[in-house]
């Protein structure tokens, strides 16, 4: 049985929790939270929790290098643990969809987010499985960099809790279930 990597995208540090852009570490930690307890490894610019499923053993990963640097990190696992890009799935902020919105992707473009672009040029492809959360479009003339480094609002955080868990859901899916079923049963259009 082939390993499965799961790598959720987002900043180090207490100061970038709960922002949009960390939504991916979100989801991580919701998975993790899943799971029988296990001990975090801190390696290969990544805190990395194995787990193990009914398909075998499972990296949950985030990175310890900033959202742009993500490849540096996805790029050493899967060369030490030998992992193929179908084999994983990288979970990301996406403000091209609405807040609350999951999207799985079997490869393409990186849509303008940063931490996807560098993992596929270090992966050398854009083959790699993909579920992007919604989090909005930045209000009137905000710069999206900014806005992916805000916190949601009161109003917002509830809808990105239900989203944050849909999310795990759908990634148990994928790995239980492969990627056509997941994006069958949770990609839905706006």
């Amino acid at each position: 049985m082939a390993m499965k990597l799961v790598v959720g995208l987002g900043n180090p540090g207490a100061e970038y929790a709960g922002t949009r852009h960390n939504a991916g570490f979100d989801v991580i930690a919701e998975l993790v939270g899943r799971c029988p307890p296990c001990k975090p490894q801190t390696k290969f610019s990544s805190v990395i929790w194995e787990v193990f499923a009914d398909t075998g053993k499972v990296l949950l990963v985030t990175p310890t290098t900033y959202m742009n640097r993500s490849g540096e990190a996805v790029q050493q696992i899967a060369r030490f643990y030998q992992v193929m890009p179908q084999d994983m799935a990288v979970v990301c902020d996406d403000i091209n969809l609405p807040l609350g919105q999951v999207r799985w992707r079997a490869g393409g473009s990186a849509g303008g987010q940063k931490g996807l672009a560098d993992i596929i040029e270090r992966l050398g492809t854009d083959q790699v499985p993909r579920l992007r959360l919604g989090v909005g479009r930045p209000p009137g003339q905000q710069d999206a960099a900014d806005y992916v480094l805000s916190r949601f609002r009161a109003e917002e955080r509830e809808e990105f809790g239900v989203m944050t868990k849909i999310a795990a859901d759908s990634v148990e899916t994928w790995n239980s279930d492969g990627l056509v079923c997941a994006m069958n049963r949770f990609n839905r259009s706006s």
